[in-house]
């Protein structure tokens, strides 16, 4: 029997993620990849963490670890949580703190709440794949959003939206060192998105997965900060704030959160009830040990040492990507972006980049929802070692340099 018969009509719209198939070729030792977007594990904590596990389930605490936890996530942890919003600007409480399992979840139950077939999704061009994947499980038609400006009106998005069967729902943006492009929205942008979406009456999806990466500049508040003065409080917000432990404390506990109003959160719950219960309870119990005794030590770790790379892998491609080609100088986060002369198509430098230079990195068109960026890359500096700047970027700008000239 072919089930595939079977399947509803969501189920072809889901794709493999390009990124979790390259990320196979970090197994292979002569690969120098720029590809996968993960945090370097030699700066894991990993003695806090053992001390965390071994403290939890050699004490009280262990039958609680074991057993089932509610399906808004552990108290301490989420008052954690609620005490670092305060400090970012976004006064809340634990009954505004809702535990994922890792940040993709959340959006996966965001899309599951607020989309139905043919509904609006307001996203940056690009913006991150994971978000699209997660959407477009929910048959969801995407507009671009452009914070920094462009011809849509209020009354364009509606009627475009309104055309398709459906209505614009929310705007979806990552406004920190964002994942693909590394850029960060100005004060002024942020706030048009909240002028957008107060005029559509939509709420804002604010991914902050890379906000405490910072490494030069000025901080922006977050859009939460700003929609929270505005409206008088979270709870009279529009903003949904999505956070992560994966990026500072450990990816592989698959921890994070959403800050939003009770109103939200309350259907947040009854989504988790309905799938998974709750996160894993010893895994949140381990993350507030860690957090409580190092997370601001882990914070200043993870920014000088993805510094450093970030400053080097900048140099390398000045000294040697050829005329014709860019790249954003992000101020924090993980990614570089590279814009190729048109001529270049950056899947088919990947299969030749891989074969002959033995580079990997992730073609743009990934992270377009109408796979547009044909001649865009993004380029990830984690993991970039001495050797990855030293004879990957030449390899690779030689690479270009031909692509181009043929």
């Amino acid at each position: 029997m072919d089930m595939t018969d079977l399947f509803a009509t969501r189920a072809g719209r889901m794709k493999a993620s390009e990124i979790r198939e390259l990320l196979k070729l970090l197994d292979q030792p002569d690969i120098i990849s720029f590809a996968g977007g993960i945090p370097d594990p030699a700066l894991f904590p990993h003695e806090a963490f053992r001390t965390a596990y071994a403290e939890i389930l050699g004490g009280s605490s262990a039958n609680a670890a074991l057993q089932y936890q509610v399906s808004e996530g552990y108290l301490p942890l989420r008052r954690w949580i609620a005490g670092e919003m305060g400090r970012i600007g976004i006064p809340c409480d634990e009954g505004n703190v809702f535990i994922t399992s890792g940040s993709q979840q959340g959006l996966d139950y965001l899309g599951k709440l607020f989309l139905s077939p043919g509904d609006t999704a307001l996203v940056t061009w690009p913006t991150y794949l994971g978000a699209l994947q997660a959407f477009s499980a929910y048959e969801p038609r995407y507009d671009r959003l452009s914070p920094a400006g462009g011809n849509m009106t209020p009354d364009a998005y509606r009627e475009a939206a309104a055309k398709a069967g459906g209505a614009a729902k929310f705007a979806y943006l990552v406004p920190d060192f964002a994942n693909p492009s590394g850029e960060t929205l100005t004060l002024a942008q942020r706030e048009a998105v909240l002028d957008l979406a107060e005029e559509l009456g939509i709420a804002v999806i604010e991914d902050a997965a890379y906000a405490a990466l910072r490494y030069s500049g000025e901080p922006v508040p977050p859009i939460a900060a700003l929609d929270a003065l505005r409206s008088g409080g979270v709870d009279a917000g529009r903003t949904v704030y999505c956070g992560s432990f994966s990026k500072i404390l450990a990816p592989g506990l698959r921890m994070g959160w959403i800050v939003a109003p009770r109103r939200l959160i309350e259907k947040l719950v009854l989504t988790k009830q309905a799938a998974d219960l709750h996160s894993p309870s010893i895994n949140q119990m381990v993350v507030h040990h860690v957090a409580e005794r190092c997370y601001a030590q882990q914070i200043e770790r993870t920014r000088e040492a993805y510094s450093a790379r970030r400053d080097a892998l900048l140099a390398a491609l000045e000294r040697h990507m050829p005329e014709g080609v860019s790249w954003s100088r992000p101020e924090g986060g993980m990614f570089v972006w590279m814009t190729l002369p048109e001529s270049v198509d950056a899947v088919a430098l990947l299969a030749r980049s891989v074969a002959e230079a033995r580079v990997a990195f992730v073609p743009g068109n990934a992270f377009h929802a109408d796979g547009s960026g044909a001649n865009t890359l993004r380029l990830s500096f984690t993991l970039a070692d001495e050797r990855a700047v030293t004879e990957g970027i030449p390899r690779l700008a030689d690479l270009i340099r031909r692509a181009i000239a043929a």
